[in-house]
């Protein structure tokens, strides 16, 4: 009887016959209504608890769930239900979801017809990596009486490991093949020069550039022909991310830390797809979850793995370990991106002259953050002197940014200055506008 469950129509049918006796004390005319009403509550209760009990696998269920749940996105959980009695039930879903969501109201109502399927999903957006534990779908199925209800349970302990953010790699992908992302507008990346490689010779078509012309080749077919180049590829390029106690700092629900894994799960991908050679290593007190830069079939699938174990403590970062490691594990010239953070100009300095050494070697650019509570409160107009305070400290604290800035192009590191939600398409942006110039 462990799955036996009284609904609250019983009791409220309980407390009008309760009603009833208190009335019968006064009218006694009414004490053998009561009697009768009360006789088939129980009866009707009886009834109820015999429609529910008497069948077996009355009710069919299936929770649907994605290979892997991709961090920071909403990831959808499917759910299929079948009724196999012979009338109409009330279901009271409640899936028990990780404990990580924190979701102590999880509740959804649905009526199913007679031999009926219902299909629904709900979404689940993870906040960190790790593994999540599902418990049981449960099911509390009503007749049209509702007096009781049984309870169904299926799928009881499934686990699934949340992955840096995946879902959405195919769309940037596809405009990163389009050189163009979509921020505020389209941002088309202008190629400048040709530091490309030669593919093929072409017959020339409306549109081509004619400073492509193949003057040679023109001659001999008596025809227009232009060289065809394709952009220089088996390029290295490296993700360094900080997992040092600046990287802590939470923006709607993620870390910045978790904001620059799921920008290099997506960068890797772009770089990958575009020919070029994927490395990555993390820094704190040491370097650690180190990938080789290559571009073999195998190589995004170690990237990931990668992202997704790498755990830290938020320890001071230690810059001149990291300077010493790139310059003994980075022979060749590479293009460099470095997920950190920094709030002052301070504390740039004291790290300025390990990035003006690895710069030295390598194309660096240094990626860090906008903070984005300090730009509600610069476009927010105050109203009053505390305000107005908190204006001009947010308006100081930007400044600070740009100086920051101003002091790495000194000694031609570039910079992305970005807010969290916007990472991803921004250094994918920057990947790309450094391939079209060719400065690397």
């Amino acid at each position: 009887m462990k799955n036996l469950y009284i609904n609250t129509r019983f009791f409220f049918t309980l407390i009008a016959v309760g009603a009833l006796y208190v009335l019968a004390f006064f009218f006694p005319v009414l004490m053998w209504m009561a009697h009768i009403l009360l006789l088939i509550c129980f009866l009707a209760a009886m009834v109820d608890f015999l429609l529910l009990f008497n069948q077996k696998n009355a009710l069919q269920a299936q929770r649907i769930l994605p290979e892997k749940l991709s961090n920071g996105d909403e990831n959808f959980v499917k759910i299929d239900i079948k009724n196999n009695y012979s009338f109409k039930v009330t279901a009271k879903i409640i899936d028990e979801i990780p404990f990580q969501f924190q979701k102590r109201d999880f509740m959804i109502m649905k009526e199913i017809a007679s031999g009926a399927n219902t299909f629904f999903q709900y979404t689940l957006e993870p906040k960190e990596r790790g593994e999540y534990h599902f418990g049981g779908l449960n099911i509390y199925a009503s007749s049209p009486l509702g007096l009781v209800s049984k309870r169904f349970t299926f799928q009881k302990d499934a686990a699934l490991a949340s992955y840096p953010s995946f879902i959405h790699l195919r769309k940037y992908e596809l405009m990163a093949l389009q050189s163009e992302f979509l921020m505020g507008g389209i941002k088309r990346i202008r190629k400048l020069g040709h530091t490309m490689e030669f593919e093929q010779i072409k017959e020339y078509v409306p549109g081509d550039d004619i400073r492509t012309i193949n003057w040679k080749a023109t001659s001999k077919t008596n025809r227009l022909m232009v060289n065809q180049f394709q952009d220089e590829r088996s390029q290295r390029i490296f993700m360094l991310i900080d997992k040092g106690r600046t990287m802590k700092m939470p923006f709607n629900g993620l870390s910045l830390l978790d904001y620059s894994i799921n920008a290099s799960m997506a960068l890797s991908h772009i770089i990958l797809r575009k020919g070029d050679r994927a490395g990555m290593m993390t820094f704190s007190k040491k370097a650690e979850n180190k990938i080789a830069a290559d571009n073999k079939s195998g190589q995004f699938k170690k990237i990931s793995e990668a992202l997704y174990n790498i755990k830290t403590d938020f320890f001071e970062s230690d810059f001149n370990r990291l300077y010493q490691d790139v310059k003994y594990s980075i022979n060749q010239r590479s293009l460099i991106l470095l997920f950190t953070n920094f709030e002052t100009l301070d504390g740039l300095n004291r790290q300025l002259k390990y990035l003006r050494g690895i710069a030295k070697n390598h194309l660096l650019v240094v990626v860090f953050f906008k903070n984005s509570e300090l730009q509600t409160l610069i476009n927010k107009n105050p109203e009053n002197m505390q305000g107005i305070y908190d204006e001009i400290v947010a308006e100081k604290f930007e400044f600070e940014k740009k100086l920051i800035i101003q002091e790495l192009r000194k000694y031609g590191i570039y910079t992305v200055y970005t807010l969290p939600e916007n990472l991803n398409i921004d250094v994918i942006n920057k990947y790309l506008e450094i391939k079209a110039r060719g400065i690397l």
